[in-house]
């Protein structure tokens, strides 16, 4: 009878594989390997098994066919007290080594696509351009690019809310479009620098100290998130609460007050400021969903703002 252990209690090999409807090869590999215990040997020193090595044997197989790793199978099968514990915690760490190769496989076929839809004279340069990703891509150089324009000795904390801010996630299931858009940011911030180009800091960020700077990109952060609101309305730049923020932010850094004169020499220093425009449209590109109203980005929330400031200048 299947299940059915022989009188003396102990399976052969073969009757435990029988039982199991598993190979002879399958379960020596496992009990060469540790997963499978035999309990005794017979005077003819084949290999005999408990009763309980059917039960084990099953549960060996069934993790493994969820794609399990030995070492896992081994540390859940031999956890008995534990083993909820121990089984929880591996599918979870599986589910999460499935979800990134499955990422890496959506990006990979955008990928593909997207040098398969393209016009012929552009195949090169598309393949150049996603050939230099990973899959999943990684944010590294992102970050990299971002950490070297920041001011020094920016806080930690303060430098890591504005990493999340300007490094966009790349998403799981991205269309070609997307594909390209991050491959060209990649490019862009992986460029050499020219040598003797002026910074990209700008003149007003460069110049604060390390307290300063929290205080600085904090308040940014916030006005950029009070512009974001009429951005997405639609609105045209205009004065308020936004540009008040924004202003007060540039202001309290610096030790001045917020005056008419010292509004009309911080529209015209963040004209002078270095661009990066480039950066953030592709980041919309990388970040919108086909169809829809592109989201606002830090530097387009910035510009917004500038924009307001110019306009209750000129209104002025």
């Amino acid at each position: 009878m299947p299940g059915t252990a022989p009188s003396d209690g102990l399976w052969s090999i073969g009757e435990l594989a029988e039982q199991a409807g598993a190979t002879v090869k399958t379960v020596r590999f496992y009990s060469d390997n540790g997963l499978l215990p035999e309990r005794a040997r017979s005077t003819g020193g084949h290999r005999r098994y408990g009763s309980d090595a059917l039960e084990r044997l099953r549960m060996i197989r069934s993790l493994r066919g969820l794609g399990l790793p030995v070492p896992e199978v081994r540390r859940i099968v031999d956890e008995r007290a534990g083993a909820d514990g121990a089984l929880e915690d591996a599918v979870a760490g599986q589910l999460r080594t499935l979800g990134s190769r499955l990422s890496a496989l959506r990006w990979q076929e955008a990928a593909l696509r997207l040098v398969q839809e393209c016009p012929p004279q552009e195949r090169a340069d598309r393949l150049r351009l996603v050939g230099a990703l990973d899959t999943p891509p990684s944010t590294a150089p992102l970050a990299r690019f971002w950490r070297a324009w920041l001011p020094p000795r920016m806080p930690v904390a303060s430098r890591t809310a504005f990493l999340e801010a300007t490094v966009p996630a790349p998403p799981d299931s991205p269309s070609p479009a997307q594909v390209l858009a991050f491959a060209r940011l990649c490019a862009l911030v992986s460029r050499p620098c020219t040598p003797g180009a002026a910074p990209t800091q700008p003149a007003a960020h460069s110049t604060v100290g390390a307290r300063e700077s929290a205080v600085l990109y904090a308040g940014l952060a916030e006005s950029y998130d009070l512009a974001a609101k009429p951005m997405r309305a639609g609105g045209a730049p205009a004065p308020g609460e936004a540009l008040d923020c924004f202003v007060t932010t540039y202001a309290s850094v610096t030790g001045s007050r917020d005056t008419p004169a010292f509004r009309r020499g911080l529209a015209r220093q963040l004209a002078a400021d270095p661009r990066l425009d480039r950066y953030w449209d592709l980041v919309a590109e990388l970040t919108t969903p086909d169809g829809a109203r592109p989201e606002p980005t830090p530097g387009t929330a910035h510009d917004w703002l500038l924009a307001a400031l110019d306009t209750e200048l000129a209104d002025a």
